[in-house]
């Protein structure tokens, strides 16, 4: 079982399934929706997911023709996406409370990426949002 909520807490999901292919998406929508980089992505089947919580915050904006990407109207949280006709739901990683042990597969539409983020670049890494003080 997988569950998810916004920021707030306010919305929250399940799905009664694993994750599908994890993938990290730089187009440019992703990147301008979430203010980032690139979005991290999987696709369930939308007859196992379910709204455990919060539906009524929910609001859509449909990105690209037949795509709705569905955040809480309270913080903001982008949460899931569809297009219409498909059999799945692409849900929102960042949004997902449930640790899993899939890992990403792929990078997709880099041709549409930030000139500023570059996924082979290996940076030093912090566990929290300083740097580390020196040892003395």
């Amino acid at each position: 079982m997988l569950n998810g909520s916004c920021l707030c807490g306010g919305v929250a999901y399940e799905v009664d399934a694993a994750p599908g292919s994890i993938v990290h998406c730089h187009c440019r929508t992703c990147r301008k929706t979430h203010g980032s980089a690139f979005s991290t992505v999987t696709n369930v089947p939308r007859d196992r997911f379910r709204w455990t919580n919060g539906e009524g915050l929910l609001r859509g904006f449909e990105s690209s023709p037949g795509k709705t990407r569905y955040f809480c109207s309270r913080c903001g949280s982008h949460i899931v996406a569809s297009r219409e006709g498909r059999d799945t739901v692409l849900l929102r990683m960042g949004c997902l409370d449930t640790p899993i042990a899939e890992r990403p597969e792929v990078h997709i539409w880099r041709s549409d990426s930030s000139n500023w983020y570059d996924p082979k670049d290996e940076l030093p890494e912090w566990s929290e949002g300083t740097r580390p003080k020196p040892a003395s």
